[in-house]
């Protein structure tokens, strides 16, 4: 006869009465996101605390339609970065450098409010980034860096 032994779970959650109520409040109001939400309701069903029902992973994922993994990820994540850095989206780690500074910005605005060349109706996001290059406002730069900083400056030139 085999037997199969289930190993102890490793990563236990236990909410205070405080965390408890703080969960119950972010679920009630509506207000997050629905993934938040989720990860707030999976760690309430698999609380051991003394308040808490302490549902297996498999009858949470169940109710909570996820993963088991999913579970088990969130009680190790609880663990490792506490309360809000489980239930909250982490911020990205990098960071990245803006090609232009405000005095180049305001060089492409102004180059892309002017009259555009001869043979052409109006500027083209090609057609500026080469001429930045020309002009040796920067060294080089893409078509999509000149878009998205249009885009930002809410410019309309109609």
């Amino acid at each position: 006869m085999l037997c199969f032994i289930m190993p102890a779970k490793k990563y236990r959650v236990k909410l205070s009465s405080d965390e408890r109520a703080h969960l119950l409040e972010r679920i009630g109001r509506g207000e997050r996101p629905a993934r938040e939400q989720t990860r707030a309701r999976i760690l309430l069903k698999v609380d051991e605390g003394p308040s808490g029902p302490g549902w297996s992973d498999a009858r949470t994922a169940e109710a909570l339609e996820v993963a088991e993994g999913t579970v088990a990820a969130l009680r190790r994540r609880f663990s490792e970065r506490g309360l809000r850095g489980t239930v909250e989206r982490k911020a990205p780690d990098r960071e990245y450098e803006t090609k232009l500074d405000g005095e180049q910005e305001a060089r492409l605005i102004q180059l892309a409010c002017s009259q555009a060349p001869t043979s052409r109706s109006q500027w083209s996001l090609r057609l500026l980034a080469d001429r930045l290059v020309e002009l040796g406002v920067v060294d080089s730069i893409s078509h999509e860096t000149v878009r998205q900083t249009l885009k930002k400056t809410n410019s309309n030139r109609t």
